[in-house]
């Protein structure tokens, strides 16, 4: 017994070495930690639970059959983050450079069919050279198994990317499908093709980290939501992550302490909004101070900076908060912040966390690059998310909200279910000076008739007691009660029940 029971042990540490100490320490000059170094942080410390360590590959082509690796390039398992569980895979890039085959893509499809089964999320953290070249076809099949898996998770559990290496050509589509893909500064890349592919068709010279590295995808192409130093700070920002969101969709969002009073007044939101209509003030002042101890994480925080989107808690429970920034573009709606809100707001519709809408915004952004790009389907996605969204919505108007962009703002139109205004609200179809020159044409050579005309518009719309009047503003509150309004409103929506009608699914304007 004793000698099998070495054997065993023996097994495991071959498993536990990966590709072998000379490439652990070539990971490590790179400034990466390994595979399993990176579960160990990010895991309560003991709660890990492995599946299929002595997973081998069968690929007999190109002398495979004498490079096998216990594992294959995967490790995968479940543990705990904060107690609470989730399923997790971490690729070994010391095995065969992290290299998806077939039965490195079962092991994944295995926790997944897992985490879907038990209702946790999947965490996937990524570090791969793509398909495994000699086994050709079945790992393109690997991969597509596992994209089908994700699309069938999609909505049911919250499904996270780690990007901790390369990341390319097939290899890109699953993370693109989870919910968050976060990524390392340096060290991490996502791209379809390559810069030497790039070269060679199309003559662009380009490095890998301005293709596809975590600047770009974070600030240009949206692909990712958030980009850290090293891999121990985007691990324990993830573990963060974690802590704000429900294990699945028929779960909510986990209730934590708190010692912030939901009755605290805040003075200082009374001076927020400058005395000038068009001088822009930060938004994330009012996130800050709406939220329990001031925690605010930020979504996708250097793209479409013209709106900001993020979770907070209020009374110790996760509500995501979408708001127009003023410090950019004046918050106007555009083509990238719509799509940006779009997807935040599915995501906390699938998984029942509240909305939190700040509004600021003077309407859409106007051009012809906008126009060509698409704006108005960009923009349609927005307004469907929020029109189509069963969470308790409460929206706060702070300064203006202009024509349709009033309506896409999670409007009482789109069953809001609490609407309050600031007094310093401006509710109108368009701002005054614009309205003025279309309804009094004729008196445009009169500058004395235009001040008055002017004037007349703005106390007649430039405030929101007229849309109040009319039921579509079901308070005008005063900015430094507006936390202890919004988690009252919160706490009186905790048993809403709302549903769509019947349909297989939407068709949301992609």
């Amino acid at each position: 017994m004793q000698s099998i029971l070495e054997q065993l042990e023996t097994r495991r540490e071959a498993a536990r070495m990966g590709g072998g100490q000379r490439r652990i320490d070539a990971q490590h000059a790179k400034g990466k930690l390994t595979a399993r170094e990176r579960l160990d942080v990010l895991l309560d410390h003991g709660s890990f639970e492995e599946f299929d360590m002595f997973v081998a590959h069968r690929c007999t082509d190109f002398g495979m059959e004498n490079q096998t690796y216990p594992g294959d390039g995967v490790i995968t398992g479940w543990g705990t983050i904060n107690g609470r569980m989730v399923y997790v895979f971490s690729q070994d890039f010391t095995v065969l450079g992290g290299s998806l085959s077939a039965t490195h893509a079962r092991k994944i499809v295995k926790i997944m069919d897992m985490a879907m089964k038990n209702g946790a999320p999947v965490i996937g953290l990524n570090d791969s050279g793509g398909a495994r070249i000699q086994e050709g076809v079945d790992a393109l099949g690997g991969y597509a198994d596992v994209f089908q898996k994700n699309i069938e998770a999609s909505g049911v559990i919250p499904q996270i990317s780690v990007i901790m290496g390369p990341c390319a050509g097939g290899a890109v589509y699953s993370p693109a499908m989870t919910d968050f893909i976060f990524m390392v500064r340096d060290s991490s890349y996502m791209f379809v093709t390559g810069p030497d592919v790039v070269k060679t068709v199309t003559n662009e010279v380009v490095t890998a980290e301005e293709l596809g590295g975590a600047k770009t995808h974070c600030s240009k192409s949206s692909v990712a939501d958030g980009s850290f130093e090293n891999d121990v700070e985007a691990l324990i920002e993830v573990r963060r992550l974690v802590d704000f969101l429900p294990l699945n969709n028929r779960e909510k969002p986990p209730v934590r302490p708190f010692c912030d009073d939901p009755m605290r007044s805040e003075p200082s939101l009374d001076t927020l909004i400058p005395d000038n209509a068009n001088t822009p003030y930060d938004m994330h002042e009012l996130i800050v101070k709406l939220a329990d101890e001031g925690d605010f994480y930020e979504i996708q925080a250097d793209f479409a900076k013209n709106i900001l989107t993020g979770f907070i808690r209020i009374e110790g429970s996760t509500v995501g908060v979408v708001a127009n920034q003023p410090m950019v573009l004046a918050g106007c709606l555009d083509i990238d912040s719509s799509r940006k809100a779009a997807r935040f707001v599915r995501f906390c519709d699938a998984f029942e966390i509240p909305i939190v809408t700040l509004v600021d915004v003077p309407g859409f952004l106007p051009g012809t690059g906008q126009e060509y790009g698409g704006v108005i389907k960009h923009g349609a996605k927005l307004l469907f998310a929020y029109g189509e969204a069963t969470v308790p919505k409460v929206t706060v108007i702070t300064r203006k909200a202009y024509g349709g962009a009033y309506d896409v703002m999670a409007s009482k139109h789109l069953r809001g279910d609490f609407n309050y205004a600031w007094p310093t609200a401006q509710i109108a179809v368009m701002g005054a000076a614009g309205a003025v020159e279309i309804i009094h044409r004729a008196d445009l050579g009169d500058p004395d008739k235009i001040a008055a005309h002017t004037a007349d518009y703005e106390a007649r719309f430039a405030s929101p007691f007229v849309a109040a009047e009319r039921g579509f503003i079901d308070e005008v509150i005063t900015p430094r009660n507006t936390r202890r309004r919004v988690a009252r409103a919160l706490a009186s929506l905790r048993g809403k029940q709302l549903q769509n009608p019947w349909k297989k699914h939407d068709n949301i304007p992609l």
